[in-house]
């Protein structure tokens, strides 16, 4: 076996024993039996490809501490799903990496398609409350984003002082928030299949009113109306950054169609509530 082909399945023998104990390490986190049940039995399923690479290779197999030690708090943060599927988004590139390894060593072909076939299904059998309530909180943060961003604009132009415009994001963002989460209850009420209409309220409230207060932070820390609206802009392109990313990756969709489309929506409104706000300054009459 030549060198080239080693090293790939010493590669492999690495990566399998760092998932196996990654899914340990997330088995022991977790407080529902059927999540414990589903990362035991992916675990268990990495570790006999572990085995089957160790029959290539002299010495025990380097698992990669860092991610044993990461992954597992990552999970505690954004949950079992994002973690997995973040763990699984190199699949294309091992699924080329096994064919070729295939040709010459063809239990590779068999370690792929095993691995597809029980991790897909594990991977479905997974339940996590906060992925059910994910369209909520969405809700919420898009609200939040397009509306208050908007408002802020407006708000800039036509009152130039930071102490107002704080204190006029504030009573609207705080209004909004209550709001939304009502409106959430109430349409999730309607739906017959739905058990907990006041949680997914409270999903969507907590994403706005999340979204309100680091949008505001600017206009407390900056002297310059302007310069504070520049850094919540800046910040509301952050929060889109971080949760397209995070829905994409839960969803698995796609990142940059999700981003574009969120950014430019809260952009434009951005846009239009500025020249609004310039406008009613000019009809006011007052000094900028």
């Amino acid at each position: 076996m030549n060198p080239e082909t080693l090293a790939r399945i010493r590669r492999l023998y690495n990566k399998e024993a760092t998932d196996s104990r990654i899914y340990r390490e997330l088995s022991g986190i977790t407080s529902s039996a059927n999540n414990k049940n589903v990362l035991l039995r992916m675990a268990a399923d990495e570790s006999r490809h572990e085995e089957i690479w160790g029959c290539y290779i002299q010495g025990p197999p380097k698992a990669n501490a860092f991610l044993v030690w990461l992954f597992p708090r990552l999970a505690r943060i954004f949950g079992l799903v994002f973690v997995i599927n973040l763990m699984e988004s190199g699949e294309s590139d091992a699924v080329r990496t096994y064919t070729e390894l295939g040709r010459e060593v063809p239990v590779a072909l068999e370690v792929m398609q095993d691995e597809a076939r029980h991790e897909e299904y594990l991977i479905s059998m997974l339940k996590e409350e906060k992925l059910s309530y994910i369209s909520s909180m969405v809700l919420g943060l898009s609200d939040a984003l397009v509306e208050l961003t908007g408002a802020l604009a407006g708000f800039t132009l036509a009152l130039n002082d930071n102490t107002m415009i704080g204190l006029a994001g504030f009573i609207t963002g705080v209004a909004a928030t209550l709001s939304m989460a009502a409106s959430e209850y109430l349409a999730r009420k309607a739906d017959e299949g739905e058990k907990h209409p006041l949680k997914a309220a409270g999903y969507t409230g907590m994403a706005y009113l999340i979204t309100v207060v680091l949008l505001l932070a600017p206009f407390a820390l900056f002297a310059r109306p302007l310069a504070a609206l520049g850094c919540s802009l800046l910040n509301a392109g952050l929060i889109i950054l971080g949760f397209t990313y995070f829905v994409s990756v839960v969803k698995r969709t796609s990142f940059l169609k999700g981003f574009h489309e969120m950014i430019l929506i809260s952009a434009s409104v951005a846009l239009i509530s500025f020249c609004i706000g310039w406008a009613a300054r000019a009809w006011l009459n007052l000094d900028l």
